[in-house]
Formats: C-alpha cells, structure tokens, sequence
C-alpha cells in the first residue's frame, strides 16, 4: 500500500507534529506499508497555472505526481482565517477534478479555535468529495491545548490519530477489494 502524508502549510509546527505521529503510527500498525511525507514547507511548489500535473517539472511535478500514484492520501492541514492554507488549496488546484478516484483519503486538522473544526466539514471534505476521494468520514482535530512545548499532551488526540490510521489502512483494502472484485466479474 501506498501512502502519501502531506502537511500542507509552509508556516507552523503543529500540523508537522501531529503528521509526524501520524507516519509513526502508520509504521507501528503495518511496516509494509509504504509512506511518502510530502511537506509543502520543504517544497518549492509553483502556482497552478492550468497545465496537466504532469507538465510541471521540479518540486511541483514531484508533489503533483506522488500524489496521484499513491493508494490513500492522509492531509494534514491547519485553520488559517477560517480557511485551509492557500499552499494546501494550490495542490489540489494543479491536480485534475478526478484526482482522489479509487483513493482513500483522510484528513487531520490542528486549529487554535473549537470553531474552526466546521472547516474541514464546510470547506475541504466538498473539496474532496468533488475530486472523487473516498472520504474515512470522522476527521483528527487537534486544537493549541492539545499541544505543550512541541509536543502533542492529550493521549485522546493520539488515540484518535491512530483510529484513523487504521480506519485508512482498512478502507483502502477495502475498496481496493472491491474494485479488483467488480473488474474480474467482466471475465477479459
């Protein structure tokens, strides 16, 4: 299986944080899996300009295409304005509408406010759902007193992290399961 871990703010720790334990835990549950961390803060990622994601070279071309070769998709992200991140909003502009199709994606989010966890739900999973993702539905939200000098404190937030570890991990069989099932009933 194919994982790609994105943190998708060039600005910031704790989205960094809580996608370090995520690719921790992803390791502790199943050590075949393959994990990709992507964080937009260690790319140079252009704007998107309207070429197909494979016209674009350097780190752009590296985010874009690891991206649309990975199984299931984990993103992290932090509430800016009540508002996902411009860089993170800019990665799925140079994707093409059907991007996430026959893809597990889930979603952790870290905010400095217990509003901002209507953001994920108004703004990024329609984003999602309308490039075709296959959405794990409950999301990690983490908000600043889940934090303490670097660190994530709340053991609820570590739990939640790693159901939604396994939660990916099972749904991206699942539906693999389904999709191999659904081709061999065309018997060619």
């Amino acid at each position: 299986m194919n994982v790609v871990v994105l943190s998708g703010s060039i600005v910031g720790s704790k989205t960094k944080m809580m996608m370090n334990e995520v690719v921790k835990q992803i390791n502790d549950y199943d050590e075949q899996t393959n994990v990709t961390v992507i964080d937009l803060a260690e790319q140079d990622v252009q704007f998107s300009d309207g070429r197909q994601f494979f016209e674009y070279a350097g780190d752009t071309g590296y985010v874009a295409q690891t991206i649309m070769d990975a199984d299931a998709l984990i993103i992290g992200t932090p509430i800016f304005q009540a508002s996902i991140p411009g860089t993170l909003k800019n990665v799925f502009d140079l994707l093409p509408v059907n991007a996430f199709e026959n893809k597990v994606v889930s979603i952790v989010v870290t905010a400095g406010s217990p509003k901002h966890y209507l953001v994920a739900e108004q703004q990024l999973k329609p984003i999602l759902n309308y490039m075709k993702a296959q959405l794990v539905q409950t999301f990690v939200f983490a908000e600043e007193k889940d934090f303490h000098q670097k660190k994530i404190v709340n053991d609820d937030v570590l739990f939640r992290v790693g159901r939604l570890v396994e939660d990916t991990h099972l749904l991206t069989k699942t539906f693999k399961a389904i999709r191999e099932e659904a081709e061999d009933a065309y018997g060619f």
